[in-house]
């Protein structure tokens, strides 16, 4: 058998591991289960990727981000490895097929979004799979006290009733030591390892500058900037208006946020990554994934809700260890913001009930409809058909999410897919019955090969052009044989969908559990507190803030965060006052004599040095005002 290190040399081409990565993967190897706790670009993926490739089976792969699976997927297949991932958006037929390839060996890597382990579909096939382990990314997620709790991740454990002597690898890149404890207990493992790493990003300069107008101080930092730069904002809309402005200064800049259409965002990804744009300006799930390793300057173009978000946005900065800055901007605005967000983020029960109304008539979902279904769901919309506040409405879907009603996903792009749905026989007899059915048909076999195997993705315009007929008419005839039933036709999604977990009910007799809202709600509190008191410091490193957080204690200060500098400046300042003072007492002199005859410094400075003298026994201060030197 191939050693793990085999392995990353002939599917990545690197000659050895990172931090822990190969104790890691060893204990993996060995069937224990894990909690590995590590930073943000310390390489989570490559620590169930490696032992996937050398273990019998299938690794199950549970991850909340779709975006981040495709793109893990689409690059696995890219060296040869097999991989999947199943999701919101993907027809029963498409999963089905899926489920089959994967029974008969057909993947190393099986990943699934985590209200997929619901469904009556999954825990069919679930039995019937060779699974070598689980790994849980994201695993803060299972922990109320997490910073982004969601409940599907409480029915992971209910796969130790299927696989019970699988080994769980649980990963995430930031939790405290409640939560850290927290995932133990909800994932049920089982004696797990712990592998933590210093949360200390030792290249990074951590710095908070306070601008009433950020535009000005933006415009500095990247005028001094090397060649690749992240700024995160708050809205959609605000990306936009500073791509505008940093064209105006002649900065090249592209936007990148979830409004925009797939192509779009991935060119702006693309022309990033290969450094022919130097900044990209994004809301803050862009990053998710995205190895770039050198990333000189990450600016937080409005102050963070929280220092767990703040971690990992920082975080990918200088990935490939060289210096590197992490920026906040923040202004008295940012802090009433964060001061308001408990009464957004936690609107009453009244109102949840009211949202809870307004989706059930949005997606016309009758009082006793089944659950388990999909929903194509688009936020702005919903809250312009409705007239609902978007930052409240979103605060509100997302508390009902937590109370287990609904899972709301990431915009999916899905392609266009087609799978026929009955024998050659019967296609035959469609074709000799319908010339214009038939003429469509044979133009399908012809282009795709594996239309009666599993649904396989299609190009319509390129239907259309061997048809030699419009795009239109095609489709025409697609949903035409699709009304039949003679092939399954799904349409390009590229969208959020939410999914609905159960039996709707009348808003009135909605059950909320305000207790654990409100146990939330203190804890966020907190968070935000923690935050403004990280903005606002100005005497403590801010590394040794940031650790403190994570339960880790920095013993020394880092040295090279705005706080660390500018308390060597103060001190180099007073150093000089001490020794200019010295200078003056060859006799005593009185203390107005002494400020009189050092103009460069202001009068407190002067007395505050002099105090401080005096206090180390350095000087001595007489009645009569006059000082000497002891």
């Amino acid at each position: 058998m191939a050693t793990a290190k085999d392995i990353l040399k002939q599917y990545w081409g690197y000659d050895a591991f990172r931090g822990n990565q190969e104790s890691i993967i060893n204990d993996v190897l060995d069937g224990k289960d894990i909690l590995a706790l590590m930073p943000t670009g310390g390489g989570k993926s490559v620590c169930y990727q490696v032992p996937a490739i050398a273990m019998d089976g299938m690794c199950l792969v549970v991850s909340p981000l779709v975006a981040l699976m495709q793109d893990q997927v689409a690059r696995l297949k890219g060296i040869g490895i097999g991989a999947a991932c199943i999701h919101a958006g993907m027809s029963y037929n498409a999963v089905k097929h899926l489920l089959q390839n994967a029974m008969h060996g057909a993947y190393k890597l099986l990943y699934v979004s985590p209200e997929r382990l619901q469904s009556d579909q999954f825990n069919e096939f679930l039995p019937e799979l060779d699974i070598s382990f689980i790994a849980v990314d994201e695993a803060h997620c299972v922990s109320q006290w997490g910073h982004d709790f969601r409940p599907d991740y409480l029915k992971i454990a209910s796969l130790r009733e299927v696989f019970r002597d699988v080994p769980i690898l649980a990963l995430t890149a930031t939790a405290t030591t409640s939560v850290q404890n927290d995932i133990a207990i909800q994932l049920q493992l089982r004696q797990p390892l712990l592998y933590t790493q210093s949360f200390e990003r030792k290249n990074i300069e951590y710095v908070v500058s306070y601008s009433e107008n950020k535009n000005p101080a933006l415009l500095h930092l990247l005028q001094n900037s090397g060649s690749s730069n992240i700024i995160y904002c708050r809205s959609r809309r605000q990306t936009e208006v500073l791509v505008k402005y940093l064209a105006q200064e002649q900065l090249p800049a592209v936007a990148y946020h979830a409004g925009m259409a797939k192509d779009k965002r991935n060119a702006a990804q693309e022309a990033w990554m290969r450094n022919a744009v130097p900044t990209i300006v994004a809301t803050t799930a862009f990053g998710m994934g995205i190895d770039k390793p050198d990333v000189e300057l990450v600016v937080n173009y409005d102050a963070p809700e929280h220092l767990e978000a703040y971690y990992q946005e920082a975080g990918r900065a200088g990935r490939n260890g060289q210096a590197s800055k992490s920026v906040i901007l923040y202004n008295n605005t940012d802090i009433n913001r964060l001061q308001r967000s408990t009464d957004i983020l936690f609107p009453t029960a009244e109102y949840l009930r009211h949202v809870y109304q307004c989706v059930a008539e949005y997606l016309h979902i009758a009082i006793g409809t089944e659950p388990y279904r999909y929903y194509d769901f688009e936020l702005k919309d919903f809250c312009e058909k409705f007239k609902l506040d978007a930052s409240v409405a979103s605060s509100a879907l997302k508390l009902l999410e937590q109370e287990g009603l609904w899972t709301l996903t990431d915009a999916v792009f899905s392609p266009p897919t087609i799978f026929i749905n009955v024998s050659r026989t019967e296609l035959d007899d469609v074709i000799n019955t319908y010339p214009e059915l038939g003429y469509t048909i044979t133009t399908l076999l012809r282009l795709y090969g594996s239309l009666f195997q599993y649904p396989t993705a299609i190009r319509l315009f390129a239907i259309a052009r061997q048809m030699k007929c419009k795009m239109d008419d095609a489709e025409k005839l697609l949903n035409r044989l699709d009304a039949m039933g003679i092939i399954e036709y799904a349409k390009q999604k590229d969208g959020p969908q939410m999914f609905f977990h159960h039996y709707r009910v009348d808003s009135k007799h909605l059950i909320i559990d305000t207790n654990r809202i409100n146990k939330l709600k203190k804890r966020h509190e907190e968070r935000t507190l923690a935050m403004i008191n990280y903005l606002e410091n100005d005497r403590i490193c801010r590394s040794k803030i940031m650790l403190a957080y994570f339960d880790e204690e920095l013993i020394q200060a880092c040295g090279h965060c705005d706080v660390c500098l500018n308390n060597q400046s103060k001190a180099s300042d007073n150093q000089s006052i001490v020794d200019d003072v010295l200078s003056l007492l060859s006799e005593p002199k009185h203390s107005t004599a002494i400020i009189a005859s050092l103009p460069d410094y202001s009068r407190d400075k002067i007395i505050s040095a002099i105090r401080s003298m005096a206090d180390e026994k350095i000087i001595l201060i007489e009645a009569n005002g006059f000082i000497r030197k002891l």
